[in-house]
């Protein structure tokens, strides 16, 4: 049932990627509707009105009668959303609220609906069908054929609250993964209910134990290849104790797992003592026991490139060997920007269908009323702070993402994203990323965040 799903999955994405090809040959054509059809859901919202969306009929109408907004300009609105109310922002219900990560400040509330979901999932769509042709071309020589299987993730996918109003609130990720929960039961090799486990350590723990006992696990994601690096860390520091578990049945009784977790978990888990002999095997002839070790057909590694990637890199070699990896989508909590192509390539396809886009020039940054470019005036090259209007109910929002243009996709502009103004570079979500935090832990320290 899984195979078959995965196999569907697979297909359907590809068709999906052939059409956003097609698509890039005329971007402006494909911003324009998607522009005009959000304008015309979007006018009776509180917002809307303010803005006068249902007068506008053309991108120039709406770039010099919208004006562009910082996150302080939201505030007012989204706290309001958060309360409850209804049609402020969005004219669909509001499911869930994405929190950035903070690291300009305070952090900020997104909201999102059905409908920005689906725009912002039809993005991951493509990236997967060219993931799909990435594997066949990148596998050309290789003994052993690159091939999409199952993934082992390790992200935390609790919701973290809820607001007076009961909408769930948390991190992008969380909130994308429970509205795909199904579709990512099928694709991971650990249970969801193991990355509902709240200690870091033992989520991590617990979703390696399920992942070992697939050696046909043919991927790895995370957000950040800091995280990717942790991993690969946990799963050498503790490699006697994962064989231990996988040899005997059991879940390391001196992990903090929630109990009503542990009992859901402990009932899909079982002994598998010839994985485990195959497992200890490769420790007592390298000595360790890395992801490429143990996962001998590891196909990909998908993880966030550009930014601060490439010193975190430089050390995927010592555990993955030459396995390619993919940038899977550029995208924040307020969005998605771009949609990677290929295997170790960090430009990005501007994605057309996940928000209308603009770009302010350098030599506007500091302008009161900065003039704007369109996705065909871009230069290779040259840099630019991005502005993005989306289903989630922000026009002309300018997140201080700065992004170079590497150069075109057909005629849709490739981009990279290099930092974010004013802000703190983070590979972790966290202000000061440590380097040193990827050292090796204790059994009972304290989960590495």
């Amino acid at each position: 049932m899984t195979n078959l799903l995965l196999s569907t999955l697979a297909t359907y994405a590809k068709s999906v990627k052939n059409n956003f090809v097609c698509k890039t040959r005329q971007p402006m054509a494909v911003q324009d509707k998607f522009l005009q059809e959000l304008l015309q859901i979007q006018r009776q919202t509180v917002l809307g009105q303010k803005f006068g969306l249902d007068k506008i009929q053309t991108i120039e109408q709406f770039r010099k009668q919208v004006p562009i907004w910082s996150y302080a300009d939201y505030v007012p609105y989204t706290e309001r959303v958060a309360r409850g109310e209804p049609n402020v922002l969005t004219a669909d219900q509001v499911v869930y609220i994405n929190l950035t990560s903070g690291t300009t400040g305070k952090q900020k509330m997104v909201p999102v609906t059905y409908r920005f979901n689906r725009s912002l999932s039809k993005a991951n769509l493509v990236s997967l069908g060219f993931a799909m042709e990435a594997l066949r071309s990148h596998s050309v020589g290789r003994v052993i054929p690159l091939e999409f299987g199952k993934v082992l993730s390790t992200n935390y996918v609790g919701v973290q609250g809820q607001t007076e109003a009961g909408i769930d609130f948390g991190p992008v990720t969380v909130g994308s993964y429970r509205m795909n929960r199904f579709f990512c039961e099928q694709a991971f090799a650990q249970p969801f209910t193991a990355m509902e486990i709240s200690d870091t350590l033992s989520r991590h723990y617990v979703c390696l134990l399920f992942a070992l006992r697939h050696p046909q696990t043919r991927a790895i994601s995370a957000n950040f290849p800091m995280l990717v690096l942790r991993t690969c860390q946990y799963l050498e520091e503790y490699a006697e104790d994962l064989i231990r578990d996988i040899q005997q049945g059991t879940i390391a009784s001196w992990l903090t797992i929630e109990p009503q977790i542990r009992s859901a978990l402990e009932r899909r888990w079982s002994a598998h003592p010839q994985r485990a002999a195959e497992l200890r095997s490769i420790v007592r002839s390298a000595g360790r026991l890395t992801p490429k070790l143990a996962w001998s057909k590891l196909s990909f590694i998908g993880t966030a490139r550009g930014g601060t990637s490439d010193f975190y890199f430089e050390r995927f070699p010592e555990y993955f060997g030459d396995t390619p990896q993919s940038g899977g989508v550029y995208g924040t909590a307020e969005g998605t920007f771009a949609i990677c192509h290929d295997f170790n390539t960090d430009g990005s396809i501007l994605a057309l269908e996940s928000g209308f886009y603009e770009f302010i020039p350098e030599d506007q940054w500091d302008v009161e009323h900065p003039k704007t470019l369109l996705p065909i005036e871009l230069k290779v090259g040259d840099r630019y702070r991005i502005l993005v209007t989306s289903y989630s109910g922000f026009y002309r929002y300018d997140i201080g993402d700065v992004i170079e243009v590497l150069g075109f996709y057909e005629q849709t502009p490739l981009i990279i994203f290099r930092h974010r103004r004013g802000g703190l570079l983070s590979s972790t979500t966290e202000k000061q990323p440590n380097f040193t935090q990827l050292r090796r832990c204790k059994r009972f320290s304290k989960s590495l965040t």
